[in-house]
């Protein structure tokens, strides 16, 4: 079986969004909203890894405790969750860093605490 693109796992995502939206609804934990998710990316037969650590690299060294990445799937593409009553610039700019430091091309942002879960999710991409 051919690996999948990004694109391929991209669409399985906003599926699996959708679903856990429509069944858990907003305003939860992003704990739980990650918890569900993920649990519903493993039964698409995703490879999901959660809370990873993104090491920082300053002044040609790797430093102690970088970033978490809330889902990465495949080893392709970031998931970062969020539950907020309106997202900030800083949010979509987290997405974009989290893709430069790991030199990963696509990467979605989603916030669970919207009325409509279509304006709650974000591709954010990185020369793809």
């Amino acid at each position: 079986m051919a690996e999948k693109t990004e694109n391929e796992i991209s669409y399985l995502i906003r599926g699996a969004i959708f679903k856990v939206y429509n069944e858990l609804g907003p305003g939860i934990l992003e704990s739980v909203y990650e918890t569900v998710l993920s649990y519903e990316l493993e039964k698409e037969g995703l490879n999901v890894r959660r809370q990873v650590t993104l090491p920082i690299f300053y002044d040609s060294i790797e430093l102690e405790s970088g970033f978490r990445l809330d889902l990465l799937i495949n080893n392709k593409v970031i998931i970062e969750i969020k539950s907020v009553e309106t997202l900030a610039k800083v949010h979509h700019k987290q997405v974009l860093t989290y893709l430069k430091m790991s030199e990963l091309k696509l990467g979605i942002l989603v916030n669970f605490n919207v009325v409509d879960i279509t304006k709650g999710i974000f591709r954010k991409v990185n020369g793809l």
